[in-house]
């Protein structure tokens, strides 16, 4: 249908136009408003020489971490499972629950050059202990002990994990790092 108006234009169709006219308008402005926003991202998006991400991805935090949710696991699958009597074969299930992340850790970053040696200080647990744990007629628990870098204490007659300690080697493409981490059990 066509509609004639008094100058004898067709404006059936001049309306539609308009329309397609202003979304187009509109579109433009948004990208056009966009851009800088679109700008800024790519300005502030990630890049490896930034402090913090050296900050988060530096090997000794990684170490620190994995070390930490591992003796987190796995002092509560041991504690309280064994007599105080039994407590050197606590100890030692505390090492064998640990085993698998310590493997993962010491194999995790080779490909990228980041080599890590982790082992047990049998000395660092002792000195934590000997420090951490009260002595004498008024205190709370049982006795502390050091048994195979792993600290345990007598808690209601059973065998509870209060620490471990770690000898950490980090060996990186440029730097070389060795620290001990005495991992405190929360709880």
């Amino acid at each position: 249908m066509v509609r004639v108006t008094g100058a004898g234009r067709d404006t059936s169709d001049s309306v539609p136009r308009e329309r397609a006219q202003l979304v187009l308008a509109a579109a433009a402005l948004v990208a056009v408003a966009l851009a800088p926003v679109v700008v800024a991202y790519l300005q502030l998006g990630y890049h490896a020489d930034v402090s913090a991400s050296e900050e988060f991805d530096a090997p000794d935090r990684n170490a620190e971490r994995l070390l930490s949710r591992a003796v987190h696991d796995a002092a509560g699958e041991t504690t309280g499972a064994f007599a105080w009597d039994e407590r050197t074969a606590a100890a030692a299930a505390v090492r064998d629950e640990l085993e698998p992340r310590v493997a993962a850790l010491r194999s995790s970053r080779v490909e990228s050059g980041t080599v890590y040696q982790v082992g047990y200080n049998q000395s660092a647990a002792a000195s934590w202990s000997d420090a951490n744990c009260p002595v004498g007629p008024n205190r709370q628990f049982g006795a502390c002990e050091a048994k195979q870098g792993v600290v345990v204490q007598e808690r209601a007659g059973e065998t509870h994990v209060l620490a471990v300690a770690f000898d950490v080697r980090v060996t990186t493409d440029d730097a070389e790092m060795a620290l001990t981490l005495v991992v405190r059990q929360i709880g």
